[in-house]
């Protein structure tokens, strides 16, 4: 393993035992805010640490089993080392993942959600074929996930959804994700097997800490509630327990369904305003940074950042990165993970 890693992992245990020792300071209980930071941060560095040993744990194993295998001859545990070493090199591979991960909120949780372009059914079918790949990826993480938002299809798929994805580093991760997808087909709605082309918005927010403080005026909000339309139960379409938040000054509208309370529903509206809110003052920053260096770009359709070809020829490709996979059932069943490494390695 490089010693790179080696120097950086005996600085985040000193990280954790500089922080560890400040928890134990009289008084530091009493200030709730700062000590739930302080647990956060404790959290990640015990990750880093704890993935560290584990590995070198491994690799441990591995060298003593090798060199009993070779002293023996034994066939039956070369393969043993053979399954640690394939073990040990995901393990790695993970490692080397999380070590790229430094943005402010990159271990946070995710807020997902996806809209369907122009084209109507085939546009919404496509909808939910992302929604069903993101769910997919979530499960095979162990990563929670919470369907806040749901607005189906006229005929099929779905207009708009938004899941809450709960896992370390989500947001991390799934901010790859975030932009244009296009989807070119022989569209299984056109009884004359035409070739089409759909478009879906993918949005990526951090499900922020309740510490960030998010200045909201009541003034400038239009809360509406209206009857759940999506999969819930039979209590969706009893009562108008669904909400729908209209932030007039940046006209961003957030909803939530998903649960039988109105006022549980509307706490987790604002949750999600906060940080759209939150993002969308992100970007106006990042906008002018890029307008004062002269390289503002254009984000619209035309700017997809990954193409999911199915006809003529079977391939997607990621606009960014480069990188093209041809198992499109593999990448549709979930696995995300190359095109998530090629961004962040494309991103350094």
């Amino acid at each position: 393993m490089p010693y790179g890693t080696i120097f950086e992992v005996d600085d985040k245990k000193n990280q954790l035992a500089d922080l560890e020792s400040q928890t134990l300071a009289p008084g530091f209980w009493d200030n709730t805010i700062v000590a739930q930071k302080f647990q956060k941060q404790i959290g990640a560095l015990q990750g880093v640490v704890e993935n560290w040993e584990s590995c070198q744990a491994t690799l441990d194993e591995a060298e003593l089993l090798l060199e009993l295998a070779i002293a023996e001859n034994d066939e039956e545990t070369e393969n043993e080392v053979a399954t640690l070493a394939a073990e040990l090199e995901g393990k790695v591979e993970i490692f080397e993942l999380e070590r790229m991960f430094t943005g402010e909120h990159d271990t946070n949780h995710a807020l997902l959600t996806i809209h369907a372009g122009a084209g109507g059914t085939e546009a919404q079918d496509w909808t939910d074929i992302l929604l069903r790949m993101y769910l997919r990826w979530a499960e095979v993480k162990n990563f929670e996930t919470d369907i806040l938002d749901y607005l189906p299809g006229d005929e099929a798929g779905v207009k708009s959804v938004t899941v809450m994805i709960s896992g370390r580093y989500a947001y991390g991760m799934l901010r790859s994700e975030m932009g244009i997808h296009r989807l070119v087909r022989i569209s299984p709605f056109d009884t004359g097997g035409r070739r089409h082309t759909s478009f879906a918005s993918v949005f990526i927010f951090p499900d922020l800490d309740d510490d960030i403080n998010i200045d909201i005026n009541e003034k400038d909000l239009r809360i509406d509630t209206y009857r759940a339309s999506g999969a819930g139960g039979q209590h969706v379409n009893k009562t108008s327990s669904a909400i729908r938040i209209t932030h007039l000054p940046t006209n961003i509208v957030v909803q939530c369904q998903n649960e039988r309370s109105q006022h549980r529903n509307k706490d987790t509206a604002m949750k999600m305003l906060k940080a759209q809110l939150y993002d969308h003052e992100k970007r106006l920053q990042d906008e002018q940074q890029q307008e004062l260096h002269g390289d503002k770009k254009e984000i619209g359709w035309g700017s997809q950042i990954r193409s999911y070809v199915l006809q003529p020829y079977r391939m997607i490709k990621d606009h960014r990165t480069n990188l093209e996979v041809g198992n499109v059932d593999s990448v549709l069943n979930g696995n995300l993970d190359p095109f998530i490494k090629a961004f962040l390695l494309w991103e350094h």
